[in-house]
C-alpha cells in the first residue's frame, strides 16, 4: 500500500480549536482512496528526520505555546527550509504560521525570531479578532474560524492565501489572509479548516503524492455534507474583535503560563 509520512509540529502544546482534525482529515481521504497515512509527531528535543517527509502540519497554540518550542523549531529550520523550497506541501495554522514568518513580537514586546519561509511579521496586538471568516482563495471560497490577537503583516512581494469577503483574515485591516509560499501555506482559519475545505484538503495531498507516486490526479469523493457545511458556515455572522478587560488579561496569562510548566 502507498503510504504518505506526515509529520506534525508540536502536538502537545500547538493543537487548539480541532486543529487536530486538520490530520484526521488528511489521514481518511487518504485512507478512503486506497492510501495509507504514517503521521510522525514531532516533539521539542526528540531527533527527527525530515528528509523522507511527504507532508508537513503544524497547528495554533497559546503564545506560551509558541515559546516553549520556538528555540526546537529554529533547531530545524535548515531542513524544513530545504524541504520547503523542495516542494513538500504544509499547511501552518496560527501560531505555527506565526513562527513560518520572519519575526513574531508578543505581548511583552519580546521578539521571538521565526523561520522566514513566509515574508510576515507578526505582532500581538491587546484586541482579539474572533468569529467566522470567509476567504476567496485559488482553491475557492474557504471558510473556518479565527480566533487570535496576532497582527500579521506581509512583506511586499509575499502572495497571501486569499482576500478576506467576512472576518479579520492576518490583520483585520488589510484584507488579506494568511500567505503562501510555493506549496507551504499559512492561515489563521481553525475549525479546523480542512474538513470544511476539501479542495484545500485535496491540494495538500495531491502536491504530496505527486512528488512521491507521480500521480497526478485523486479519486473523487462524495463531499456534498462538507460542502454544505461550509455553505451554512459562510451565511453565519461576521466575527468581532473582543477586549478582554484587565483582570481577564490577568487570568488568561495565567492560564498560559500554568500550561507551559
Amino acid at each position: 500500500m502507498k503510504t504518505l509520512r506526515i509529520a506534525h509540529l508540536y502536538p502537545r502544546d500547538l493543537n487548539v480549536y480541532g486543529d487536530l482534525g486538520n490530520v484526521i482529515t488528511l489521514a481518511k481521504r487518504l485512507e478512503w482512496r486506497g492510501f495509507h497515512a504514517g503521521v510522525l509527531p514531532v516533539e521539542p528535543g526528540c531527533p527527527f528526520d525530515f528528509s523522507d517527509i511527504d507532508l508537513v502540519f503544524g497547528g495554533g497554540g497559546q503564545n506560551s505555546g509558541q515559546s516553549i518550542n520556538v528555540e526546537d523549531l529554529l533547531t530545524r529550520g535548515d531542513e524544513l527550509r530545504k524541504i520547503s523550497a523542495d516542494g513538500v506541501p504544509m499547511l501552518l495554522i496560527c501560531g505555527s504560521y506565526q513562527l513560518f514568518g520572519r519575526e513574531f513580537f508578543d505581548d511583552s514586546g519580546r521578539r521571538l525570531p521565526g523561520l522566514g519561509i513566509f515574508g510576515a511579521t507578526t505582532t500581538a496586538g491587546r484586541q482579539r479578532m474572533i468569529g467566522n471568516i470567509v476567504v476567496d482563495s485559488p482553491f475557492g471560497q474557504l471558510v473556518g474560524f479565527e480566533n487570535h490577537s496576532g497582527r500579521t503583516v506581509l512583506d511586499p512581494g509575499q502572495a497571501a492565501l486569499g482576500t478576506v469577503l467576512q472576518g479579520f483574515g492576518n490583520n483585520g485591516t488589510s484584507g488579506d489572509e494568511g500567505a503562501v509560499t510555493g506549496n507551504t501555506i499559512g492561515t489563521y482559519l481553525h475549525g479546523p479548516a480542512l474538513p470544511k475545505n476539501p479542495v484545500l484538503a485535496d491540494h495538500l495531498l495531491l502536491c504530496a503524492l505527486r512528488r512521491r507516486y507521480g500521480i497526478d490526479e485523486l479519486e473523487p469523493l462524495d463531499d456534498e455534507l462538507a460542502l454544505r457545511a461550509a455553505t451554512v458556515a459562510a451565511a453565519r455572522p461576521q466575527g468581532r474583535r473582543v477586549m478582554l478587560r484587565p483582570r481577564r488579561r490577568r487570568l488568561h496569562r495565567i492560564t498560559a503560563t500554568l500550561r507551559g510548566l
